[in-house]
């Protein structure tokens, strides 16, 4: 597993703009603690999913790449496969990348599901029948698609009026009480704008409630925050981060 002049494989992260991912600080102290020393991980900020084969042919060593906002869904159509599950979520996140004959082919996966899941289970009670999923970017496709796999009923929550969503000026007292799930999937609180938090009415939350928020930085949004003062149970998006990086590591290498 030597490596001659610096790494011998790459993989990266695109998405748009990319100035405080999780990705690459994460795969930087996995490779130092494990002592692997024939892979590297970099951040490639691309303002276009169009200069995407560009990239990989610039970088010659680039076998894989993990995707994010606003990338998920607009990467499809620039693959040539797509893992069963991923085309059932409708998002990718996940790029293996394969170089034969001087061609490419690049086949999509989604580890969002399996990171979200395995984080959730643990979190679950008998009560958590009905969640309420706030946002509809492509993140919340794959939480939707792990609250149909475990009998989880859901609503999305926009701020347009869509058929067969709720708008956030429908959560009631009814709604809330019956959903007691409440997952945000937007981007509202993450640094550095800490202070924005979705419009739900926290005031009538109560410990029966877990809330679930996909922002890991900081770890602690003012959405968990008022949710805890209200005794529910929360939980921040970093385990789900760690789990899909993994997953995303063991589809790229075959390494447990």
């Amino acid at each position: 597993m030597g490596k001659q002049n610096g790494s011998d494989k790459l993989l990266g992260l695109i998405g748009y703009p990319l100035s405080h991912s999780f990705s690459e600080q994460y795969f930087a102290d996995k490779f130092r603690e494990e002592g692997i020393v024939d892979y590297s991980y970099r951040n490639y900020p691309i303002p276009s999913i169009d200069s995407l084969e560009k990239l990989i042919l610039d970088e010659p060593r680039l076998v894989g790449l993990n995707v994010t906002i606003p990338y998920k869904e607009q990467i499809l159509s620039f693959l040539n496969e797509i893992e069963e599950e991923a085309r059932q979520v409708g998002a990718v996140n996940t790029v293996m990348i394969s170089r034969a004959g001087g061609g490419l082919y690049l086949k999509g996966y989604n580890t969002d599901v399996y990171g979200f899941r395995e984080s959730l289970i643990p979190l679950l009670q008998g009560r958590h029948q009905q969640a309420l999923v706030l946002g509809t970017g492509g993140a919340s496709k794959a939480i939707c698609h792990v609250l149909t796999q475990l009998g989880i009923g859901y609503k999305y929550v926009s701020r347009t009026h869509r058929p067969g969503q709720l708008e956030y000026r429908d959560l009631c007292l009814s709604v809330i009480k019956n959903y007691t799930l409440i997952i945000n999937t937007t981007p509202l609180g993450t640094w550095p704008d800490v202070s924005s938090f979705p419009d739900i009415p926290y005031d009538i939350l109560t410990p029966d409630h877990l809330l679930y928020d996909l922002v890991y930085n900081p770890p602690e949004t003012p959405f968990l925050q008022f949710g805890k003062q209200k005794g529910a149970r929360t939980k921040n998006g970093l385990e789900m981060l760690q789990l899909q990086a993994d997953r995303s590591w063991e589809i790229w290498t075959g390494r447990e």
